[in-house]
């Protein structure tokens, strides 16, 4: 099993509880008056949690904490995943759990490269191509593989009257709550009139889930525990392969009330311990499958934890897991950042408060934790589980703004656990530094791809995140941890651009794709992506700063870099997303607004004419083709620019990837109903619009509209670079 050592580490919500408990609150900010009592912060969550009546494919509800997440159907477990299959796959994943399949012929990356013309010189990058098209055997292996691994599938087994397993359709009288407060996933529904009621809690600090059934059926043998286990699978979205039992094990060690679950897929392996009350009965129904049941009619209460190494601690029972997370997730709400909508007479404002607060908790359980996650965080696979660090922004930055900073630091230590692989990159391709990936798992292996290898807005973010670190902490151990990823990071920025003599400047591409991924076909030939400029350019001053702080001197090649970079290309009075023909295609990413949305001020942007591309952007863009972290966006550009009804309309802009289903989940699609860097992006931009940017007007909430419609409350959050 490809797995991150948890030992010493401390899971991201305890991390950050243990720096922010009894530290003092700041006084309610924004359009009411810093005089007003604090956010009744109780009130403000619970008022957001989420009450389902009927099942639906697309919302499940999820419990976590950042390192591991369970996601339920209507019953509160998994107790039937096929109804989802096709809507919101029902997993248990970690940031640990990782499978391969067999690799016979020894595929290594090297086998996925392909060349390209950069300045006179060729540059290898693994765009695993084929020369019919299409990606090499060698590019799909690596591409496939590591995959997160679903650890196994919970659920109750129901039966009716007459013998037979009971369906969805069985179900009535179903209703489910999952309280925010407390973390406590509650689920009652009745089977042939007779009533069953579960509760689903996961352990904030350790990887572990605890369970209550109560029922008379139980008495009656009619509802049990069903633990199974899969084999991994190399899909694009499965975590699971439920048809080849015959390539894993499972091997078992029973001791009283408990079971030991050693679980072997190829050269991975990881464990699972499963304690039940008294009266609980333990059967196995095959190798990969076992029921726990009562033989005394009483609640049945089971706790199953997960480990990548066989456990030594004892598991605590359900009342103590409730207890923890109840004593957690209070804390949790209680520190960093609040935002209160409740006085606002927009229409819109109470909508956008349950975003806020949804986003919140699903940014807590599924992208806190010691890795950067996957963009539908851990709900299923998505990319075969591997995280794309272009989107690392998007799914943690938030952080840094909501005042809860070590969520955020907790998945920076990773970068330097993979310097040496992103430094490799760098040389092979014959440049300084380090070349972060784009689409990766733990151990930091890019992944081929005929778009991902080509991008490089990823490459500025270490330093993004860096900054941020530093403006909370405004020290000299903050300086020192990240020194090292700083200026690898700018060796990279700085040796990457081409020396235009014609020009008399520095460019960025060939071979490049912008953040605006249209452009995937011209790759050979693209030049100066107008984010991508700005970023450099921000990047790198960022970096001499940082060299200042810590008493040296000023990186002579990075300010020759600085001084003659490209500027942005302005056709018709507006940014073009690109130097090149076609210049700007209408769809996907209009990645151009990030250059003054993302990126704060610098010398290469004009912000009235970056105001006129805003404008050109809403009357022609192509809505349907853009992506969930595209609304944020818009907003932050257009509250840069002074347009804080135009930020509020983006964030509620009509488009089918702007959806917010009733689970707080970000929709782009049935391939893709789970969207994380949307509720990042959006808890980025409210933040920002609520406490302001550097350079933002000075008056409460700059980014929302000041026709006395928006009277936002907010406490705890920092400002945006």
């Amino acid at each position: 099993m490809r797995m991150v050592d948890q030992s010493g580490l401390i899971c991201a919500f305890a991390a950050f509880l243990l720096l922010n408990a009894g530290s003092a609150m700041p006084a309610a900010r924004g359009g009411a008056a810093a005089s007003e009592a604090r956010i009744d912060r109780q009130t403000l969550v619970k008022r957001h949690n989420v009450t389902l009546k009927k099942p639906d494919p697309l919302t499940p509800l999820s419990v976590g904490n950042g390192e591991l997440a369970f996601t339920a159907d209507i019953t509160g477990l998994q107790t039937f995943p096929e109804y989802h299959e096709q809507g919101t796959p029902l997993c248990t994943l970690s940031q640990w759990g990782w499978h391969s399949l067999p690799n016979p012929q020894g595929y290594r990356l090297e086998d996925a490269l392909e060349e390209y013309e950069v300045a006179g010189r060729q540059v290898p990058y693994a765009s695993g191509r084929t020369r019919s098209g299409g990606y090499s055997p060698a590019a799909n292996w690596l591409r496939a593989n590591p995959h997160r691994l679903h650890l196994g599938r919970i659920g109750l087994r129901l039966t009716k009257a007459d013998g037979s397993a009971a369906a969805i359709e069985d179900l009535a009288n179903t209703t489910q709550t999952l309280d925010l407060w407390t973390g406590l996933l509650s689920s009652r529904f009745e089977l042939e009139g007779r009533p069953v009621q579960v509760q689903t809690v996961c352990h904030p600090m350790r990887d572990l889930l605890a369970i209550r059934i109560e029922s008379p059926l139980l008495g009656q043998q009619r509802v049990g525990l069903a633990l199974a286990f899969p084999y991994g699978h190399a899909d694009w979205r499965s975590a699971a392969d439920w048809k080849q039992p015959e390539r894993h094990t499972t091997r078992t060690r029973r001791d009283d009330r408990q079971v030991d679950f050693t679980r072997v897929l190829d050269a991975d392996r990881y464990h699972v311990r499963m304690a039940w009350s008294p009266g609980g009965r333990l059967e196995a129904r095959s190798q990969h499958e076992y029921t726990v049941s009562s033989t005394v009619g009483r609640p049945l209460e089971v706790v199953v934890a997960f480990a990548p190494r066989e456990m030594a601690e004892s598991l605590p029972g359900f009342e103590a897991v409730r207890a923890a997370a109840a004593e957690h997730w209070p804390r949790f709400w209680q520190s960093g950042g609040a935002i209160d909508f409740s006085a606002c007479t927009d229409p819109r404002a109470r909508e956008l408060e349950r975003r806020v607060v949804l986003s919140q908790y699903l940014m807590a359980i599924h992208g806190a934790g010691s890795c950067p996650p996957q963009e539908t965080g851990l709900v299923y696979n998505s990319w075969y589980g591997k995280f794309h660090l272009e989107m690392h922004w998007w799914h943690a930055v938030h952080f840094a703004l909501w005042n809860r900073l070590p969520l955020l630091e907790r998945s920076l230590s990773w970068y330097e656990t993979i310097l040496p692989q992103a430094q490799a990159t760098a040389g092979r391709q014959g440049y300084r530094g380090a070349r972060w990936p784009k689409m990766t798992a733990p151990e930091g292996r890019e992944s081929p791809s005929e778009v991902g290898v080509f991008l490089i807005w990823q490459q500025p973010h270490p330093i993004y995140y860096a900054q941020l670190c530093y403006r909370a902490h405004r020290d000299k151990q903050t300086l020192e941890r990240y020194r090292r990823i700083v200026f690898e990071t700018a060796e990279f920025l700085a040796s990457y651009p081409v020396w235009d003599a014609a020009g008399e400047r520095y460019v960025l591409g060939p071979a490049l794709i912008p953040a605006q991924e249209s452009y995937g076909s011209t790759r050979s030939r693209n030049l100066n992506p107008t984010f991508e400029l700005a970023y450099w350019h921000w990047a790198l001053e960022t970096a001499q700063e940082w060299r200042l702080r810590l008493g040296l001197e000023r990186e002579p090649a990075w300010d020759r870099v600085i001084q003659r970079l490209a500027r942005p290309t302005i056709r018709d009075g507006v940014y073009t997303a690109i130097e090149t023909a076609p210049y700007t295609i209408t769809r996907d990413h209009p990645s151009m607004l990030a250059a003054y949305g993302v990126v704060g001020a610098t010398p290469l942007i004009d912000p009235n004419v970056m105001k006129r591309t805003l404008n050109q952007v809403l009357k022609t863009w192509d809505w349907p083709s853009t992506w969930g972290w595209d609304y944020p966006m818009l907003a932050m550009t257009a509250a840069r620019v002074g347009e804080p009804e135009k930020a509020v309309d983006a964030l509620f802009l009509e488009s089918p990837k702007n959806r917010y289903l009733a689970n707080g989940h970000n929709y782009q699609s049935a391939r893709l109903p789970v969207y994380l860097p949307g509720n990042g992006g959006l808890l980025t931009a409210v933040a920002m619009m609520a406490a302001g940017w550097d350079g933002a007007p000075d008056r409460p909430a700059p980014g929302f509209p000041d026709n006395g419609q928006w009277r936002v409350r907010w406490e705890g959050l920092q400002r945006l670079p």
